[in-house]
């Protein structure tokens, strides 16, 4: 699990790295593929946190160390693998009075994520490896890279939340034959498929995924991409358009009124780059919430 040391947060199974308003978040278990381990959940956990309270920071970009994204789950106990009584009742706490599933709390955790996530496949992401990049808002693949929701073929169902976020994500005909086959299938079915946005060659996968890291922290409030990232994803589950519009005159009123406004029009009429002085730390719209937990 990942420790404390001088204020520092040290990790084993991940790396966290911040450079010029990027955080990347590398999983490090190359021998393993980057498999999967409770262990690595708690880290993700952690850097997720890390980077919702660093101001500097306005994107989150995920890959894989070596060869691999995420093989999925650590499969080294066996049959045990996914049972309770061998892995531990409540390792991420309870939901209606069941032990909380793994794969869940992390992609919730991204999803109430306040800054730009980036997935970058290097390499495989099967399982695990693929569910917990659901909520991600860009996801970019090497053309060596692999996908597979495998679940059905090892006797259990696709978590992380991805009854909610496959389908939205890639249409729910798309999303059943992926599941209900459990088969591989290769970065250009993805693209098709509608999972990732782009495909590149191997040495263009960081950089592309840079790139457009670069172009939301250069040019865009900070405030104002928090806001747009939590409605547009709280929104997928509204009834209605007056549920989007209640939280758009909410966040208009306040946004408008605000510094980060009198900054980019300013900057607009006056042609040049804005500097966004406006926090999520602190100017973070009132009464709009992040991406909405349990009831």
């Amino acid at each position: 699990m990942c420790e404390t040391m001088g204020g520092a947060v040290r990790y084993d199974e991940i790396t966290y790295e911040v450079s010029d308003g990027i955080a990347t978040i590398t999983l490090n278990r190359p021998a393993r593929l980057n498999a999967f381990t409770l262990r690595m959940g708690h880290e993700l956990l952690a850097a997720f946190d890390e980077a919702d309270a660093d101001d500097s920071v306005r994107v989150v970009v995920l890959t894989g160390a070596g060869r691999a994204y995420c093989a999925g789950a650590d499969l080294e106990m066996g049959g045990g693998t996914f049972n309770r009584d061998v892995i531990g009742a409540e390792e991420f706490g309870q939901i209606d009075g069941v032990p909380r599933d793994e794969g869940g709390v992390v992609s919730l955790r991204v999803a109430a994520c306040k800054k730009v996530v980036i997935g970058a496949f290097n390499g495989a992401a099967v399982g695990i490896g693929v569910t917990m990049t659901l909520p991600m808002d860009i996801r970019i693949a090497s053309t060596n890279a692999k996908f597979g929701f495998v679940f059905a073929r090892r006797g259990i169902l696709p978590e992380a939340a991805s009854s909610w976020f496959l389908p939205r994500v890639v249409g729910i005909s798309q999303a059943m034959e992926w599941v209900a086959t459990g088969r591989l299938f290769d970065a250009a079915e993805a693209r098709a498929g509608g999972l990732v946005s782009r495909v590149v060659a191997p040495d263009e996968l960081i950089p592309t995924a840079r790139s457009i890291a670069r172009e939301v922290a250069d040019n865009t409030s900070a405030v104002s991409v928090a806001v747009s990232r939590q409605l547009l994803w709280g929104m997928l589950g509204a009834p209605t358009p007056w549920d989007a519009h209640r939280q758009d005159s909410r966040a208009m009123l306040q946004l408008g009124a605000g510094k980060d406004v009198v900054e980019g029009v300013t900057a607009f009429l006056e042609k040049r780059p804005p500097n966004f002085p406006g926090r999520v730390s602190t100017d973070y719209p009132e009464g709009i919430r992040p991406f909405p937990g349990p009831p």
